[in-house]
Protein backbone atom coordinates (compact mmCIF):
# COMPACT_ATOMS: atom_id res chain seq x y z
CA UNK A 1 0.00 0.00 0.00
CA UNK A 2 2.58 2.45 0.55
CA UNK A 3 4.00 2.18 -2.58
CA UNK A 4 0.64 2.76 -4.48
CA UNK A 5 0.13 5.54 -2.18
CA UNK A 6 3.56 6.94 -3.28
CA UNK A 7 2.43 6.74 -6.97
CA UNK A 8 -0.62 8.37 -6.66
CA UNK A 9 0.32 11.77 -4.93
CA UNK A 10 -0.70 14.68 -6.40
CA UNK A 11 1.88 18.00 -7.10
CA UNK A 12 1.62 20.69 -4.95
CA UNK A 13 0.85 23.75 -6.52
CA UNK A 14 3.31 26.61 -6.05
CA UNK A 15 5.93 23.98 -4.47
CA UNK A 16 9.12 23.93 -6.57
CA UNK A 17 9.90 20.87 -8.30
CA UNK A 18 6.22 19.58 -8.25
CA UNK A 19 6.14 19.07 -11.88
CA UNK A 20 9.43 17.19 -11.51
CA UNK A 21 8.14 14.57 -8.73
CA UNK A 22 4.97 14.14 -11.38
CA UNK A 23 7.25 13.57 -13.95
CA UNK A 24 9.01 10.44 -11.65
CA UNK A 25 5.54 9.74 -10.73
CA UNK A 26 4.02 9.03 -14.15
CA UNK A 27 7.20 6.80 -14.84
CA UNK A 28 7.28 4.55 -11.71
CA UNK A 29 4.18 4.02 -12.31
CA UNK A 30 4.15 3.26 -16.02
CA UNK A 31 7.14 0.28 -15.09
CA UNK A 32 5.09 -1.23 -12.53
CA UNK A 33 2.40 -1.79 -14.65
CA UNK A 34 4.98 -3.31 -16.90
CA UNK A 35 6.06 -5.51 -14.07
CA UNK A 36 2.09 -6.17 -13.02
CA UNK A 37 1.90 -7.48 -16.86
CA UNK A 38 5.16 -9.06 -17.14
CA UNK A 39 6.26 -10.63 -14.00
CA UNK A 40 9.51 -12.70 -15.81
CA UNK A 41 10.15 -9.09 -17.15
CA UNK A 42 11.11 -7.88 -13.17
CA UNK A 43 14.75 -10.06 -12.80
CA UNK A 44 16.14 -7.91 -16.41
CA UNK A 45 14.65 -4.69 -15.18
CA UNK A 46 16.25 -5.41 -11.89
CA UNK A 47 19.50 -6.21 -13.53
CA UNK A 48 19.39 -3.31 -15.77
CA UNK A 49 19.07 -0.98 -12.89
CA UNK A 50 21.74 -2.79 -10.61
CA UNK A 51 24.24 -2.41 -13.97
CA UNK A 52 22.64 1.62 -14.73
CA UNK A 53 23.85 2.21 -10.81
CA UNK A 54 27.32 0.89 -11.20
CA UNK A 55 28.37 2.45 -14.42
CA UNK A 56 26.23 5.46 -14.09
CA UNK A 57 28.76 7.31 -16.57
CA UNK A 58 28.46 4.86 -19.17
CA UNK A 59 24.64 4.54 -18.64
CA UNK A 60 24.24 8.00 -19.27
CA UNK A 61 26.56 8.03 -22.08
CA UNK A 62 24.28 5.03 -23.54
CA UNK A 63 21.08 6.51 -23.15
CA UNK A 64 22.21 9.93 -24.79
CA UNK A 65 23.80 8.39 -27.61
CA UNK A 66 20.92 5.88 -28.11
CA UNK A 67 18.43 8.96 -28.46
CA UNK A 68 20.63 10.91 -30.55
CA UNK A 69 21.01 8.02 -33.03
CA UNK A 70 16.65 7.92 -32.63
CA UNK A 71 16.92 11.59 -33.37
CA UNK A 72 18.53 11.41 -36.57
CA UNK A 73 17.13 8.12 -38.45
CA UNK A 74 13.54 9.67 -37.47
CA UNK A 75 14.97 13.59 -38.69
CA UNK A 76 17.06 11.81 -42.16
CA UNK A 77 13.51 9.33 -43.11
CA UNK A 78 11.78 12.80 -42.59
CA UNK A 79 13.91 14.61 -44.88
CA UNK A 80 15.29 12.18 -47.35
CA UNK A 81 15.16 13.09 -50.97
CA UNK A 82 14.22 10.52 -53.43
CA UNK A 83 17.04 11.43 -55.86
CA UNK A 84 20.59 10.14 -55.17
CA UNK A 85 22.09 13.82 -56.42
CA UNK A 86 20.11 15.60 -53.98
CA UNK A 87 21.12 13.18 -51.25
CA UNK A 88 23.39 16.34 -49.47
CA UNK A 89 24.04 17.52 -46.52
CA UNK A 90 22.40 20.87 -47.08
CA UNK A 91 19.39 18.79 -47.54
CA UNK A 92 19.00 18.16 -43.96
CA UNK A 93 19.43 21.63 -42.81
CA UNK A 94 15.49 21.71 -42.09
CA UNK A 95 13.20 21.91 -39.58
CA UNK A 96 9.95 19.13 -40.90
CA UNK A 97 6.37 19.85 -39.52
CA UNK A 98 6.03 15.82 -39.20
CA UNK A 99 8.36 15.77 -36.49
CA UNK A 100 6.81 18.61 -34.74
CA UNK A 101 3.38 17.04 -34.66
CA UNK A 102 4.74 13.42 -34.10
CA UNK A 103 6.47 15.20 -30.80
CA UNK A 104 3.15 17.05 -30.37
CA UNK A 105 0.63 13.93 -30.59
CA UNK A 106 3.49 11.50 -27.84
CA UNK A 107 3.23 14.53 -25.50
CA UNK A 108 -1.09 14.34 -25.02
CA UNK A 109 -0.78 10.78 -25.52
CA UNK A 110 -1.18 8.25 -22.69
CA UNK A 111 0.90 5.47 -22.04
CA UNK A 112 -0.58 2.76 -23.92
CA UNK A 113 -2.17 5.05 -27.16
CA UNK A 114 1.53 6.27 -27.52
CA UNK A 115 3.00 3.35 -27.85
CA UNK A 116 0.56 2.46 -30.27
CA UNK A 117 1.54 5.81 -32.30
CA UNK A 118 4.91 5.40 -31.92
CA UNK A 119 4.86 2.14 -33.90
CA UNK A 120 2.69 3.25 -36.43
CA UNK A 121 4.68 6.10 -36.71
CA UNK A 122 7.89 4.13 -37.24
CA UNK A 123 6.21 1.91 -39.89
CA UNK A 124 4.68 4.83 -42.22
CA UNK A 125 8.26 6.26 -41.90
CA UNK A 126 9.62 2.80 -43.17
CA UNK A 127 7.15 3.31 -45.58
CA UNK A 128 8.27 6.69 -46.94
CA UNK A 129 11.63 5.48 -47.31
CA UNK A 130 11.14 2.66 -48.93
CA UNK A 131 9.16 4.79 -51.73
CA UNK A 132 12.18 7.50 -51.46
CA UNK A 133 14.77 4.61 -52.00
CA UNK A 134 12.57 3.28 -55.54
CA UNK A 135 12.58 6.62 -56.20
CA UNK A 136 16.01 6.78 -56.13
CA UNK A 137 16.48 3.76 -58.28
CA UNK A 138 14.17 4.74 -60.57
CA UNK A 139 15.53 8.25 -61.26
CA UNK A 140 18.72 6.80 -61.64
CA UNK A 141 17.83 4.32 -64.08
CA UNK A 142 14.11 5.55 -65.66
CA UNK A 143 14.43 8.86 -65.45
CA UNK A 144 11.20 9.09 -63.51
CA UNK A 145 9.65 8.53 -60.02
CA UNK A 146 8.20 4.90 -58.81
CA UNK A 147 4.42 4.79 -59.53
CA UNK A 148 3.11 2.44 -56.37
CA UNK A 149 -0.03 1.65 -59.21
CA UNK A 150 2.19 0.37 -61.95
CA UNK A 151 5.66 -0.55 -61.47
CA UNK A 152 5.29 -3.56 -59.04
CA UNK A 153 5.89 -5.63 -62.14
CA UNK A 154 8.52 -4.22 -63.05
CA UNK A 155 10.52 -5.22 -60.08
CA UNK A 156 10.75 -8.94 -61.67
CA UNK A 157 12.22 -7.54 -64.62
CA UNK A 158 15.27 -6.39 -62.55
CA UNK A 159 15.98 -9.06 -60.91
CA UNK A 160 16.18 -11.14 -64.40
CA UNK A 161 18.58 -8.01 -65.48
CA UNK A 162 20.31 -8.16 -62.69
CA UNK A 163 20.58 -12.18 -63.31
CA UNK A 164 21.33 -12.29 -66.81
CA UNK A 165 24.20 -9.16 -65.94
CA UNK A 166 25.79 -10.26 -62.83
CA UNK A 167 24.74 -14.07 -62.48
CA UNK A 168 22.12 -16.03 -60.54
CA UNK A 169 24.06 -15.68 -57.29
CA UNK A 170 24.44 -12.11 -57.08
CA UNK A 171 20.67 -11.61 -58.40
CA UNK A 172 19.28 -13.92 -55.58
CA UNK A 173 21.39 -11.85 -53.15
CA UNK A 174 20.26 -9.05 -54.35
CA UNK A 175 16.24 -9.36 -53.99
CA UNK A 176 16.62 -11.40 -50.35
CA UNK A 177 18.98 -8.71 -49.48
CA UNK A 178 15.94 -5.85 -50.48
CA UNK A 179 13.51 -7.77 -48.52
CA UNK A 180 16.33 -7.82 -45.39
CA UNK A 181 16.43 -4.18 -45.73
CA UNK A 182 13.28 -3.22 -45.75
CA UNK A 183 12.70 -5.61 -42.40
CA UNK A 184 15.44 -3.97 -40.47
CA UNK A 185 14.34 -0.71 -41.67
CA UNK A 186 11.07 -1.24 -40.19
CA UNK A 187 12.69 -2.45 -36.95
CA UNK A 188 15.16 0.22 -36.29
CA UNK A 189 12.62 2.93 -37.26
CA UNK A 190 9.55 1.50 -34.69
CA UNK A 191 12.38 1.38 -32.25
CA UNK A 192 13.82 4.43 -32.90
CA UNK A 193 10.05 6.69 -32.50
CA UNK A 194 9.56 4.10 -29.34
CA UNK A 195 12.63 5.70 -28.19
CA UNK A 196 11.89 9.05 -28.83
CA UNK A 197 8.38 8.79 -27.34
CA UNK A 198 9.68 7.53 -24.09
CA UNK A 199 12.15 10.08 -23.66
CA UNK A 200 9.61 12.76 -24.67
CA UNK A 201 7.06 11.51 -21.97
CA UNK A 202 10.01 11.40 -19.31
CA UNK A 203 10.91 14.44 -19.87
CA UNK A 204 7.31 16.05 -21.09
CA UNK A 205 7.84 19.54 -19.32
CA UNK A 206 11.24 20.68 -21.29
CA UNK A 207 9.93 18.93 -24.16
CA UNK A 208 6.34 21.01 -24.24
CA UNK A 209 8.39 23.68 -24.53
CA UNK A 210 10.75 22.25 -26.75
CA UNK A 211 7.95 21.50 -29.12
CA UNK A 212 6.76 24.60 -28.77
CA UNK A 213 9.17 26.25 -29.65
CA UNK A 214 9.78 24.41 -33.07
CA UNK A 215 6.63 24.88 -34.13
CA UNK A 216 7.01 28.73 -33.46
CA UNK A 217 10.10 28.66 -35.53
CA UNK A 218 8.36 26.14 -38.30
CA UNK A 219 5.44 28.25 -38.45
CA UNK A 220 7.75 31.60 -38.74
CA UNK A 221 9.59 30.42 -41.64
CA UNK A 222 6.94 29.37 -43.42
CA UNK A 223 5.17 32.11 -42.97
CA UNK A 224 8.63 34.46 -43.74
CA UNK A 225 9.49 32.07 -46.62
CA UNK A 226 13.02 31.81 -45.07
CA UNK A 227 15.29 29.67 -47.02
CA UNK A 228 18.19 27.92 -46.14
CA UNK A 229 20.81 26.21 -48.64
CA UNK A 230 18.56 26.36 -51.68
CA UNK A 231 15.83 25.20 -50.05
CA UNK A 232 13.11 26.32 -47.45
CA UNK A 233 13.93 25.90 -43.70
CA UNK A 234 10.03 25.09 -42.52
CA UNK A 235 9.50 21.27 -44.58
CA UNK A 236 6.96 18.94 -44.80
CA UNK A 237 8.96 16.81 -47.71
CA UNK A 238 8.13 13.59 -46.10
CA UNK A 239 4.27 14.17 -46.17
CA UNK A 240 4.76 15.53 -49.52
CA UNK A 241 6.28 13.05 -50.70
CA UNK A 242 3.44 10.45 -49.72
CA UNK A 243 0.87 12.45 -51.26
CA UNK A 244 2.86 12.76 -54.34
CA UNK A 245 2.89 9.22 -54.54
CA UNK A 246 -0.81 9.08 -53.62
CA UNK A 247 -2.05 11.08 -56.47
CA UNK A 248 0.42 9.51 -58.83
CA UNK A 249 -1.23 5.99 -57.87
CA UNK A 250 -4.67 7.79 -57.99
CA UNK A 251 -4.02 9.42 -61.66
CA UNK A 252 -2.99 6.92 -62.42
CA UNK A 253 -5.79 4.14 -62.31
CA UNK A 254 -7.68 7.09 -63.66
CA UNK A 255 -5.41 7.33 -66.98
CA UNK A 256 -6.22 3.41 -67.44
CA UNK A 257 -9.91 3.87 -68.30
CA UNK A 258 -9.26 6.90 -70.22
CA UNK A 259 -6.62 4.70 -72.40
CA UNK A 260 -8.79 1.99 -73.01
CA UNK A 261 -11.21 3.79 -74.55
CA UNK A 262 -8.32 6.02 -76.49
CA UNK A 263 -6.78 2.41 -77.86
CA UNK A 264 -10.38 1.65 -79.17
CA UNK A 265 -10.48 4.49 -81.44
CA UNK A 266 -8.22 4.09 -84.66
CA UNK A 267 -7.44 6.16 -88.06
CA UNK A 268 -6.45 3.73 -89.97
CA UNK A 269 -8.90 0.81 -88.14
CA UNK A 270 -11.23 0.61 -91.07
CA UNK A 271 -8.76 1.22 -93.91
CA UNK A 272 -9.40 -1.90 -96.54
CA UNK A 273 -6.54 -3.43 -97.45
CA UNK A 274 -5.66 -2.13 -100.69
CA UNK A 275 -5.39 1.35 -99.75
CA UNK A 276 -2.86 0.45 -96.70
CA UNK A 277 0.42 1.16 -97.80
CA UNK A 278 -0.14 1.31 -101.60
CA UNK A 279 3.37 3.35 -102.21
CA UNK A 280 5.14 0.30 -101.03
CA UNK A 281 4.77 -2.12 -102.44
CA UNK A 282 7.00 -4.28 -104.23
CA UNK A 283 10.07 -3.09 -101.23
CA UNK A 284 11.62 -4.90 -98.54
CA UNK A 285 10.71 -2.96 -95.69
CA UNK A 286 12.75 -3.53 -92.88
CA UNK A 287 12.23 -1.71 -89.36
CA UNK A 288 15.35 -1.69 -86.58
CA UNK A 289 14.95 -0.58 -83.27
CA UNK A 290 18.29 -0.08 -81.75
CA UNK A 291 18.89 -0.74 -77.89
CA UNK A 292 19.59 2.70 -75.84
CA UNK A 293 20.34 4.67 -79.03
CA UNK A 294 19.31 7.92 -77.63
CA UNK A 295 19.76 11.71 -78.30
CA UNK A 296 22.65 11.79 -76.10
CA UNK A 297 24.87 9.32 -78.06
CA UNK A 298 24.99 11.84 -80.15
CA UNK A 299 25.52 15.51 -78.19
CA UNK A 300 27.25 14.38 -74.81
CA UNK A 301 30.77 15.41 -74.98
CA UNK A 302 32.28 12.09 -73.77
CA UNK A 303 29.81 9.66 -76.12
CA UNK A 304 29.05 11.96 -79.39
CA UNK A 305 32.59 12.08 -81.27
CA UNK A 306 33.08 8.19 -81.64
CA UNK A 307 29.12 8.06 -82.72
CA UNK A 308 29.27 11.12 -84.76
CA UNK A 309 32.30 9.46 -86.82
CA UNK A 310 30.32 5.92 -87.13
CA UNK A 311 27.40 7.94 -88.67
CA UNK A 312 29.59 9.98 -91.03
CA UNK A 313 31.64 6.85 -91.53
CA UNK A 314 28.56 5.02 -92.74
CA UNK A 315 26.46 7.53 -94.64
CA UNK A 316 29.90 8.02 -96.77
CA UNK A 317 29.69 4.07 -97.29
CA UNK A 318 26.10 3.64 -97.65
CA UNK A 319 26.18 6.69 -100.32
CA UNK A 320 28.83 5.39 -102.21
CA UNK A 321 26.86 1.98 -102.38
CA UNK A 322 24.11 3.51 -103.68
CA UNK A 323 21.82 4.43 -100.66
CA UNK A 324 20.42 7.86 -99.35
CA UNK A 325 19.08 8.41 -95.87
CA UNK A 326 16.89 11.22 -94.27
CA UNK A 327 17.25 11.85 -90.15
CA UNK A 328 15.37 12.81 -87.37
CA UNK A 329 13.92 12.95 -83.68
CA UNK A 330 11.08 10.99 -82.35
CA UNK A 331 10.42 11.29 -78.17
CA UNK A 332 10.08 8.03 -76.47
CA UNK A 333 7.16 7.28 -74.12
CA UNK A 334 10.26 5.24 -71.85
CA UNK A 335 13.60 6.26 -70.61
CA UNK A 336 16.51 4.44 -69.22
CA UNK A 337 14.60 0.92 -70.05
CA UNK A 338 11.62 -0.93 -71.02
CA UNK A 339 12.16 -1.43 -74.20
CA UNK A 340 8.78 -2.75 -74.92
CA UNK A 341 7.36 0.58 -74.59
CA UNK A 342 9.19 2.19 -76.88
CA UNK A 343 8.29 -0.67 -79.60
CA UNK A 344 4.83 -1.12 -79.00
CA UNK A 345 4.47 3.01 -79.19
CA UNK A 346 6.20 3.35 -82.39
CA UNK A 347 3.87 0.82 -84.10
CA UNK A 348 0.36 1.65 -82.84
CA UNK A 349 0.59 5.10 -82.74
CA UNK A 350 -0.50 5.34 -78.99
CA UNK A 351 1.18 6.65 -76.36
CA UNK A 352 2.30 3.23 -74.33
CA UNK A 353 4.49 4.87 -71.39
CA UNK A 354 3.28 1.97 -68.23
CA UNK A 355 3.33 -1.18 -68.03
CA UNK A 356 -0.86 -1.31 -67.48
CA UNK A 357 -1.29 0.06 -71.34
CA UNK A 358 0.98 -1.96 -72.86
CA UNK A 359 -1.17 -4.73 -71.15
CA UNK A 360 -4.30 -3.38 -71.67
CA UNK A 361 -3.31 -2.54 -76.31
CA UNK A 362 -1.74 -5.68 -76.77
CA UNK A 363 -4.87 -7.69 -75.13
CA UNK A 364 -6.63 -5.64 -78.20
CA UNK A 365 -6.60 -5.45 -81.75
CA UNK A 366 -5.68 -2.06 -82.40
CA UNK A 367 -3.67 -1.94 -85.89
CA UNK A 368 0.49 -1.63 -86.04
CA UNK A 369 2.12 -0.59 -88.71
CA UNK A 370 3.70 -4.04 -88.88
CA UNK A 371 -0.10 -5.88 -88.91
CA UNK A 372 -0.85 -2.89 -91.45
CA UNK A 373 1.74 -4.88 -93.87
CA UNK A 374 0.30 -7.95 -93.27
CA UNK A 375 -3.36 -6.70 -93.35
CA UNK A 376 -2.21 -5.74 -97.23
CA UNK A 377 -1.70 -9.28 -98.08
CA UNK A 378 1.02 -8.04 -100.37
CA UNK A 379 3.94 -8.76 -97.96
CA UNK A 380 4.99 -11.85 -95.28
CA UNK A 381 5.85 -10.21 -91.85
CA UNK A 382 8.74 -11.94 -89.81
CA UNK A 383 10.50 -10.87 -86.52
CA UNK A 384 13.54 -10.98 -85.18
CA UNK A 385 13.87 -10.83 -81.79
CA UNK A 386 17.10 -11.98 -80.24
CA UNK A 387 16.50 -11.07 -77.01
CA UNK A 388 13.53 -13.03 -76.43
CA UNK A 389 14.16 -15.80 -74.92
CA UNK A 390 10.64 -17.32 -73.81
CA UNK A 391 6.87 -17.51 -75.16
CA UNK A 392 6.12 -13.85 -76.77
CA UNK A 393 2.13 -13.40 -77.05
CA UNK A 394 3.13 -10.03 -78.46
CA UNK A 395 3.81 -11.93 -81.68
CA UNK A 396 0.31 -11.80 -82.70
CA UNK A 397 -0.50 -8.27 -81.80
CA UNK A 398 2.50 -7.33 -84.12
CA UNK A 399 0.93 -9.26 -86.99
CA UNK A 400 3.56 -11.27 -87.47
CA UNK A 401 3.99 -14.59 -89.74
CA UNK A 402 6.76 -15.80 -88.04
CA UNK A 403 8.86 -14.82 -85.37
CA UNK A 404 13.08 -15.88 -85.06
CA UNK A 405 13.77 -16.19 -81.02
CA UNK A 406 17.41 -16.18 -79.25
CA UNK A 407 16.82 -19.84 -79.67
CA UNK A 408 15.96 -19.91 -83.57
CA UNK A 409 18.99 -18.10 -85.36
CA UNK A 410 21.85 -20.83 -84.47
CA UNK A 411 23.92 -19.34 -82.62
CA UNK A 412 26.63 -21.03 -80.35
CA UNK A 413 28.92 -18.63 -79.25
CA UNK A 414 28.91 -16.67 -75.32
CA UNK A 415 26.93 -14.38 -73.84
CA UNK A 416 27.52 -10.52 -73.98
CA UNK A 417 26.17 -9.80 -70.66
CA UNK A 418 22.18 -9.51 -71.06
CA UNK A 419 22.30 -9.26 -74.88
CA UNK A 420 22.24 -13.62 -75.92
CA UNK A 421 24.69 -12.45 -79.43
CA UNK A 422 26.12 -9.74 -81.01
CA UNK A 423 24.26 -7.58 -83.26
CA UNK A 424 26.38 -9.06 -86.42
CA UNK A 425 25.63 -12.20 -85.96
CA UNK A 426 21.77 -11.89 -85.36
CA UNK A 427 21.60 -9.72 -88.71
CA UNK A 428 23.93 -12.09 -90.67
CA UNK A 429 21.67 -15.13 -89.33
CA UNK A 430 18.59 -12.53 -90.35
CA UNK A 431 19.84 -12.97 -93.99
CA UNK A 432 20.74 -16.28 -94.18
CA UNK A 433 17.89 -17.61 -92.74
CA UNK A 434 15.23 -15.02 -93.82
CA UNK A 435 16.28 -12.32 -95.89
CA UNK A 436 18.06 -13.97 -98.01
CA UNK A 437 15.62 -16.31 -99.56
CA UNK A 438 13.59 -16.35 -102.37
CA UNK A 439 9.63 -15.51 -101.64
CA UNK A 440 6.80 -15.29 -103.84
CA UNK A 441 6.30 -11.67 -101.93
CA UNK A 442 8.41 -9.03 -100.41
CA UNK A 443 8.91 -9.04 -96.69
CA UNK A 444 8.56 -6.98 -94.01
CA UNK A 445 10.61 -7.26 -91.48
CA UNK A 446 10.77 -6.12 -87.28
CA UNK A 447 14.13 -6.38 -86.18
CA UNK A 448 15.23 -5.85 -82.69
CA UNK A 449 19.19 -5.06 -82.12
CA UNK A 450 20.65 -5.28 -78.53
CA UNK A 451 24.66 -5.42 -78.36
CA UNK A 452 23.95 -1.83 -76.58
CA UNK A 453 21.78 -2.68 -73.60
CA UNK A 454 22.99 -2.10 -71.07
CA UNK A 455 25.52 -2.53 -68.74
CA UNK A 456 27.99 -2.18 -71.95
CA UNK A 457 30.72 -4.87 -70.81
CA UNK A 458 31.61 -7.04 -72.36
CA UNK A 459 31.02 -5.61 -75.93
CA UNK A 460 31.19 -7.50 -79.04
CA UNK A 461 33.69 -6.42 -81.87
CA UNK A 462 33.23 -6.78 -85.64
CA UNK A 463 34.53 -9.50 -87.32
CA UNK A 464 34.78 -10.64 -90.97
CA UNK A 465 30.82 -11.34 -92.06
CA UNK A 466 32.56 -14.56 -93.44
CA UNK A 467 33.96 -15.47 -90.56
CA UNK A 468 30.53 -15.08 -88.16
CA UNK A 469 29.89 -19.31 -89.06
CA UNK A 470 28.08 -20.33 -86.02
CA UNK A 471 29.22 -17.54 -83.47
CA UNK A 472 31.91 -19.15 -81.82
CA UNK A 473 34.35 -16.62 -83.18
CA UNK A 474 33.16 -14.22 -80.54
CA UNK A 475 34.86 -16.38 -77.39
CA UNK A 476 38.01 -15.01 -77.02
CA UNK A 477 36.19 -11.91 -77.86
CA UNK A 478 34.02 -11.93 -74.96
CA UNK A 479 36.82 -13.58 -72.45
CA UNK A 480 38.93 -10.44 -72.94
CA UNK A 481 35.95 -8.07 -72.26
CA UNK A 482 35.35 -5.92 -69.41
CA UNK A 483 33.62 -7.07 -66.27
CA UNK A 484 30.36 -5.86 -66.13
CA UNK A 485 30.56 -5.19 -62.51
CA UNK A 486 33.09 -2.71 -63.05
CA UNK A 487 31.77 -1.05 -66.32
CA UNK A 488 27.99 -0.70 -64.12
CA UNK A 489 29.76 1.25 -61.34
CA UNK A 490 31.93 3.66 -62.82
CA UNK A 491 29.47 6.49 -64.78
CA UNK A 492 32.36 7.90 -66.86
CA UNK A 493 33.32 3.78 -68.22
CA UNK A 494 29.68 3.36 -68.47
CA UNK A 495 29.28 6.53 -70.76
CA UNK A 496 32.51 5.28 -72.53
CA UNK A 497 31.15 1.75 -73.18
CA UNK A 498 28.08 3.29 -73.42
CA UNK A 499 29.44 5.00 -76.87
CA UNK A 500 31.12 2.37 -77.95
CA UNK A 501 28.08 -0.10 -78.33
CA UNK A 502 26.06 2.79 -80.31
CA UNK A 503 29.38 2.54 -82.91
CA UNK A 504 29.18 -1.06 -83.13
CA UNK A 505 25.26 -1.64 -83.46
CA UNK A 506 25.21 0.76 -85.85
CA UNK A 507 28.24 -0.09 -87.90
CA UNK A 508 26.22 -3.82 -88.06
CA UNK A 509 23.59 -2.34 -89.19
CA UNK A 510 24.98 -0.34 -92.26
CA UNK A 511 27.45 -2.64 -93.24
CA UNK A 512 24.72 -5.30 -93.26
CA UNK A 513 23.16 -2.85 -95.67
CA UNK A 514 25.79 -2.48 -97.72
CA UNK A 515 26.42 -6.42 -98.16
CA UNK A 516 22.73 -7.63 -98.67
CA UNK A 517 20.63 -4.38 -99.45
CA UNK A 518 19.12 -4.00 -103.11
CA UNK A 519 17.36 -1.51 -104.93
CA UNK A 520 13.94 -2.69 -102.85
CA UNK A 521 15.28 -2.30 -99.20
CA UNK A 522 14.01 0.17 -97.10
CA UNK A 523 15.35 0.73 -93.92
CA UNK A 524 13.85 2.24 -91.02
CA UNK A 525 16.05 2.65 -87.59
CA UNK A 526 15.68 4.22 -84.51
CA UNK A 527 16.27 3.96 -80.99
CA UNK A 528 13.88 2.93 -78.32
CA UNK A 529 14.70 5.26 -75.42
CA UNK A 530 17.44 7.09 -73.98
CA UNK A 531 19.97 5.05 -71.89
CA UNK A 532 19.71 5.50 -67.92
CA UNK A 533 20.17 8.91 -66.31
CA UNK A 534 23.48 7.85 -65.42
CA UNK A 535 24.63 7.79 -68.68
CA UNK A 536 22.63 10.32 -70.54
CA UNK A 537 22.32 12.75 -67.84
CA UNK A 538 19.63 13.73 -65.32
CA UNK A 539 17.85 16.53 -67.25
CA UNK A 540 18.45 14.47 -70.71
CA UNK A 541 15.64 14.86 -73.22
CA UNK A 542 13.76 11.61 -73.68
CA UNK A 543 14.96 12.04 -77.72
CA UNK A 544 16.06 9.27 -79.64
CA UNK A 545 17.24 9.27 -83.29
CA UNK A 546 15.22 7.55 -86.24
CA UNK A 547 16.51 7.29 -89.77
CA UNK A 548 15.26 5.84 -93.38
CA UNK A 549 17.53 4.65 -95.56
CA UNK A 550 16.57 3.43 -99.27
CA UNK A 551 18.14 3.26 -102.72
CA UNK A 552 14.98 4.16 -104.45
CA UNK A 553 14.81 7.87 -104.89
CA UNK A 554 10.85 7.72 -104.55
CA UNK A 555 10.78 6.49 -101.37
CA UNK A 556 12.63 9.65 -99.67
CA UNK A 557 10.32 11.91 -101.73
CA UNK A 558 7.41 10.20 -100.54
CA UNK A 559 8.71 12.01 -97.25
CA UNK A 560 10.09 15.10 -98.50
CA UNK A 561 8.04 17.47 -96.26
CA UNK A 562 8.80 16.15 -93.47
CA UNK A 563 12.15 18.17 -93.30
CA UNK A 564 14.42 15.48 -92.01
CA UNK A 565 18.47 16.57 -91.97
CA UNK A 566 19.79 14.33 -94.93
CA UNK A 567 21.98 11.34 -93.64
CA UNK A 568 22.23 9.24 -90.62
CA UNK A 569 22.86 11.99 -88.10
CA UNK A 570 19.66 14.11 -87.29
CA UNK A 571 20.47 17.56 -87.16
CA UNK A 572 19.89 19.17 -83.91
CA UNK A 573 17.29 21.57 -85.09
CA UNK A 574 15.50 18.75 -87.23
CA UNK A 575 11.89 17.85 -86.03
CA UNK A 576 10.93 16.37 -83.33
CA UNK A 577 8.12 14.64 -82.84
CA UNK A 578 6.37 12.66 -80.40
CA UNK A 579 7.19 8.39 -80.58
CA UNK A 580 3.20 8.20 -81.39
CA UNK A 581 2.91 10.26 -84.05
CA UNK A 582 5.51 7.79 -86.59
CA UNK A 583 2.87 5.33 -87.12
CA UNK A 584 -0.01 7.60 -88.52
CA UNK A 585 2.75 9.92 -90.44
CA UNK A 586 4.41 6.76 -92.45
CA UNK A 587 0.92 5.66 -93.02
CA UNK A 588 -0.03 8.84 -94.96
CA UNK A 589 3.36 9.45 -96.68
CA UNK A 590 3.10 5.55 -98.45
CA UNK A 591 -0.30 6.24 -99.75
CA UNK A 592 -2.69 5.03 -97.12
CA UNK A 593 -6.41 6.53 -96.53
CA UNK A 594 -7.61 7.11 -93.19
CA UNK A 595 -10.90 4.93 -92.33
CA UNK A 596 -11.32 5.29 -88.29
CA UNK A 597 -12.79 2.58 -86.45
CA UNK A 598 -13.80 3.01 -82.59
CA UNK A 599 -13.76 6.10 -80.62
Amino acid sequence: MPVFTRFSRSPQPGIPGAGAETERDETAAEVLADEVEAPGSRFRLAHLRTWRTRHPRAARALRLTTTTLAAVLVLGALLLPNTLPAVEPDSFARIPAEAVIGAVVMLVLPRRPRLAAAVLYGLGLTALTTVNLLDMGFNEYLGRGFNAALDWDLLPDAQAYVEDTLGGGVATAAAVGAVVLVLLVAAVMVAATIRLADVLARHRPRATKGALLAGTAWVTCSALGLTLFGGPIASERGAGALRVHAQRTVESLRDEAAFVRQSKADTFGNTPPDQLLPDLRGKDVIFTFIESYGRSALEDPIMAPGVDRALDTSTEALTKAGFHARSGWLTSATFGGSSWLGHSTTMSGLWIDNQRRYRTVTAGDHLTLTKAFRKTGAWDTVGVMPGVQKGWPEEKWYGLDKLYDAFDLGYRGPKFSWSTMPDQYALEAFQRQVHGKKRDKPLMSFVILTSSHQPWAPLPKLVGWDDLGDGSVFDAVQKAGNEASDVITDTTRSRQEYGKSIQYSVTSLTQWLERYGTDDTVLVFLGDHQPMARVSGNRASRDVPVSIVAKDPKVLDKVADWKWTEGLKPGRDAPVWKMSAFRDRFLKAYGSTPHASGG
